[in-house]
């Protein structure tokens, strides 16, 4: 059941620039370690409060990945092979920290894939411990918690080196939605009304020559769609008065690269009207997206949320031009359907985009300023 959320029309994805020492402090364990990243929070909550945003994160300041799962249970190794990520566009090389995901440019790519049960799994940390501190802090400004959604964990399943702990991929991922709803579960009780799933992998499916080469190896790409979106919907099941938020990603890694390109039409029709959500976090920054026409197959009353200011770079969008696409995207979906936020996190993983602070500060109250003119000045 659809829970009304109209009144957040300006947000951000998650993820904020993380300055170096904050860079350095969160792979280590020293007596300062705490303080510096405690701080980084609360620079990261002033900034989005000021922005004026209508929700704010802490910034992920405390994590190295938007994908935490690696980092808290010990069920994954790292192995040759793995996501075979291409990377493409933006600077310099694609590297992901240990435990995120492929790492790009040494002769022998290497990724963390599942080996043990999760259900068996050694638990190194709580992963819904980082948000305490945010809601302590958030001065009465509504927060939201992200996390990789279950299904994005097919990433890290190997034909190879996974079978022996499981029968299936799909065996492993149930067992992922149990975990990562006890974090769910965690958040909520702290007073988190606002959870984000993170699903770049349903944004590698609108990718033609991704899509061929899954084929090529075997994979059901039509039966996958089917069982992660009902994953994903499952995630929220026996958990109350929250918004449920997937944000459905291309791909963001340090120098602005991608890794998928292609319209949402290619899952659109048989995935988005499976989607049990409240809202959609769509990236229509570049023409690698392409049209509006999609919106259409998202379900009525589903608020789509438009990342129409990239990430990637600091080149600040022109507001007319903005507010320009949201017209044009409300011929598709009702104009009280749509909201506005950037296009992905400015630091999805360790090292951020190509941008400065003051670029991604403009970034924001852009975002602000758009969303108080398209739909007035006060959330609700």
């Amino acid at each position: 059941m659809l829970r009304q959320d109209l009144g957040t029309r300006a947000e951000t994805v998650g993820s904020l620039l993380r300055p170096q020492e904050v860079l350095d402090a969160v792979q280590r364990d020293s007596g300062s370690r705490a303080e510096i990243l405690d701080s980084a929070v609360l620079d990261a909550v002033k900034l989005q409060r000021d922005a004026g945003l209508d929700i704010i994160t802490d910034g992920e300041m405390r994590r190295l990945s938007f994908a935490q799962t690696p980092y808290f249970l010990d069920c994954f190794e790292r192995r040759p092979g793995g996501a075979d990520l291409n990377w493409r566009g933006g600077t310099g090389p694609a590297t992901t920290p240990a435990g995120a995901g492929l790492v790009i440019g040494s002769e022998q790519p290497t990724h963390p894939v599942v080996v043990r049960r999760v259900a068996d799994a050694h638990r190194t940390g709580n992963m819904a411990a980082e948000y305490a501190f945010l809601a302590r802090h958030a001065g009465g400004t509504r927060t939201k918690y992200a996390l990789a959604a279950p299904s994005f964990h097919r990433r890290y399943w190997s034909a190879e080196h996974s079978t022996q702990a499981y029968r299936s991929c799909e065996e492993f991922l149930t067992e992922i939605r149990d975990y990562e709803r006890e974090i769910v579960e965690q958040v909520a009780a702290l007073g988190c009304d606002y959870v984000q799933l993170d699903a770049p992998n349903y944004g590698t499916l609108c990718d033609a020559d991704y899509r061929a080469r899954f084929e090529r190896d075997g994979r059901d790409v039509h039966a996958e769609i089917a069982f992660d979106a009902d994953l994903d919907n499952s995630l929220f099941d026996g958990i109350g008065n929250v918004t449920r938020a997937l944000h459905i990603c291309r791909g963001n890694a340090p120098g602005g690269k991608w890794n998928a390109t292609g319209g949402y039409g290619a899952v659109s029709g048989e995935l988005f009207p499976r989607l049990d959500f409240d809202r959609l976090l769509l990236e229509y920054d570049t023409d690698r997206a392409g049209t509006f026409a999609p919106l259409a197959d998202a379900r009525p009353g589903t608020v789509v949320v438009l990342g129409l200011l990239t990430t990637k770079s600091g080149e600040l969008e022109d507001a007319d031009e903005v507010a320009a696409r949201i017209a044009e995207a409300a011929t598709i979906k009702p104009l009280a359907e749509l909201a506005l936020s950037t296009q992905c996190g400015f630091a999805s993983v360790a090292n951020g985009n190509p941008l400065t602070p003051a670029q991604q500060q403009d970034k924001l109250r852009l975002v602000v300023t758009v969303a108080r003119r398209i739909w007035g000045s006060e959330p609700t």
